[in-house]
């Protein structure tokens, strides 16, 4: 199998390499057919850092003052990516003074003088796809103050990406890097003079996407909330670019955009982040919210799952559940073992969390962010709800294995609140027993109850759990639950041991109690966060038992201590650390 993928690419390399040198013979555009719009959002604090020569991307850092980026050496493929991508535009673009106006003029056209001819590491479908939203959306930022011969290499390249976008798109695997091909060659049909005809074909196949990619829930097959957040915004992207070329938007299209609207609004905590899940992190700051408001849909998801999320939401106080299967092992190479995971945000300040994707800092990082215990979740005898599978040879990549596939939920009212009820059967097969979870969340968002279960159902399950307590000597199972914590919660060991105080620095303080039937520890956690050169350091509440019978019950609770106000003015957020810490 490896063999037969590795054939696939050096192929699909090939004629990469192929259609990107016959594009240079396109006949090259002149000029915009209209004044392009820029709709791509930007870094400030990143945009200065790349002016001062410090190149962060995908997790690697090199430091090259008055360096161009194509003579740095780069660390890996997906620096490469990145850097070939273009998206660090919108950050120059964003600060949008003379030196970053030099930079990138002087890093565009270095790519033409060096790649321009059909040759390097950026010709792919969506990389170029990308890089032509960003050539397009910044084109008046950068042909400020250019020569005409300047200006003609600039349309000529534009024109000869075109081309090869337009008879490479189909290449590109679905999902997020072929919806990135076509948005960018709906873009350049539409903007660039002389290439109107390619873009109705990228709009019926974009519309085709929508329709095969999209489910009813709005989600994704991979249920990345990130990567949904970004087709959602390339969708918005095309819609407008559409519209305002006078140009009809597909129904399919359109059907797509409001199907994910009201399912990114369920993913999005109280803090305007998403929810981190299956390899998604909180998404750049602040363009949830603006493609949301962009997009113009207003909707929200009826009660049920979104993309196989469940959310209790109250007062100033949120909670997001993994309540589904896994993704199907073809869209699972970046998903995680996190079945009945939850995170909690309080008002401007996440509390509980998952330690997030470890994929920008390396292969053990990858995996361990990947594993159940990561994830504020329960995990049993060592082993995750859901395991990962050997690595292709060719790609590196690990699909999850011994998955749940029966995981019922129910969200309904309590007697003072919502309710959350599910269950998953990834520890039946091994260990005989079915993880059954239940949160309450309090109607006014101070406090939720939790109970999370271990239970041997049918007699062939019993039996399966008899053989691995013959096999432990009787001792019980061991098992345990952790509540993984955000870096900015200052948590200690209360009340004798029996309980967490947690101070967020918004001022809230919330207090974790459990039943006593198992030991409560404070651990070192990470919080995994993308834009950063190394994990930062955590805490996390952890209770250790062990399943003795057929059934292990334990309950816990978070809550607002009773001093903390039901509503404090949380005004100055604090500014996110260097992103080179």
């Amino acid at each position: 199998m490896s063999t037969r993928y590795g054939f696939s690419e050096r192929k699909a390399r090939f004629l990469n390499r192929w259609h990107a040198a016959r594009a240079t013979r396109a006949k090259a555009a002149t000029a915009f057919v209209s004044a392009p719009e820029p709709r791509t959002i930007g870094s400030f604090a990143k945009g200065r850092q790349l002016v001062a020569g410090n190149y962060l991307f995908a997790g690697a850092l090199i430091e090259a003052p008055d360096t161009p980026v194509w003579d740095v050496a780069m660390p890996d493929r997906a620096f490469e990516d990145a850097v070939h991508g273009f998206a660090w535009m919108d950050d120059l673009a964003a600060v949008g003074d003379v030196s970053t106006r030099t930079l990138g003029q002087t890093w565009l056209w270095g790519w033409i003088d060096r790649y321009g001819r059909g040759r390097g590491p950026g010709w792919t479908p969506d990389l170029t796809g990308r890089r032509l939203i960003r050539w397009i959306n910044h084109a008046l930022f950068v042909l400020r103050g250019q020569d005409a011969d300047l200006a003609e290499a600039f349309y000529r390249s534009l024109a000869q990406q075109t081309e090869f976008l337009s008879k490479r798109w189909h290449a590109a695997p679905p999902g997020l890097s072929r919806f990135e091909a076509l948005t960018g060659l709906i873009y350049a049909g539409l903007s660039l003079e002389g290439k109107e005809a390619l873009a109705p074909p990228a709009v019926t196949a974009l519309a085709r996407e929508c329709r095969d990619q999209i489910d009813e829930q709005g989600g994704l097959p991979t249920r990345n909330p990130e990567e949904l957040l970004e087709v959602f915004t390339l969708l918005t992207w095309a819609a407008a670019a559409l519209t305002a070329a006078e140009r009809e938007v597909p129904q399919a299209h359109l059907a797509a955009i409001e199907r994910i609207a009201p399912t990114l609004r369920t993913l999005r905590h109280s803090d305007g982040s998403l929810a981190r899940f299956h390899g998604g992190g909180r998404g750049q700051e602040g363009w949830l919210d603006h493609a949301l408001a962009a997009s113009g849909i207003r909707t929200r998801q009826p009660d049920g799952l979104s993309m196989g999320y469940a959310r209790l939401s109250a007062g100033r106080t949120s909670v997001i559940i993994d309540a589904a299967t896994p993704p199907a092992p073809e869209a699972s190479h970046n998903a995680h073992a996190s079945t009945l995971a939850f995170e909690l945000t309080s008002g401007r300040r996440p509390l509980v969390v998952n330690c997030g994707s470890g994929i920008s800092f390396g292969a053990d990082w990858r995996r361990a962010g990947r594993a159940t215990p990561s994830h504020s979740a329960l995990s049993l005898d060592g082993y995750s709800s859901a395991r990962l599978g050997d690595a292709d040879r060719a790609t590196a990549r690990e699909i999850l294995i011994d998955a749940p596939d029966h995981v019922p939920i129910e969200v309904s009212h309590a007697p003072d609140g919502l309710r959350f009820q599910g269950g998953h059967n990834g520890y039946v097969q091994t260990h005989g027993v079915t993880h059954a979870r239940q949160l309450e969340l309090t109607f006014d968002g101070r406090g939720m109850a939790g109970e999370d279960m271990l239970l041997a159902l049918e007699d062939n399950e019993k039996r399966v759990f008899d053989k691995v307590m013959d096999a432990k000597k009787l001792g019980g199972v061991p098992f345990d639950i952790r509540f993984h914590l955000h870096p900015e919660v200052d948590a200690a060991i209360d009340m004798g041991g029996a309980a967490v105080s947690m101070a967020l620095k918004s001022g809230e303080i919330w207090v974790f109690r459990h039943d006593g039937t198992q030991n409560l520890s404070l651990e070192p956690s990470v919080f995994l966060e993308k834009g950063r050169l190394k994990p930062r350091a955590a805490l996390q509440i952890v209770l250790t038992g062990r399943a003795m019978d057929y059934a292990t019950r334990v309950r816990w609770s978070l809550s607002k201590a009773q001093e903390t106000a039901m509503g404090i003015r949380d005004l100055n957020r604090d500014e996110p650390g260097e992103i080179y810490e």
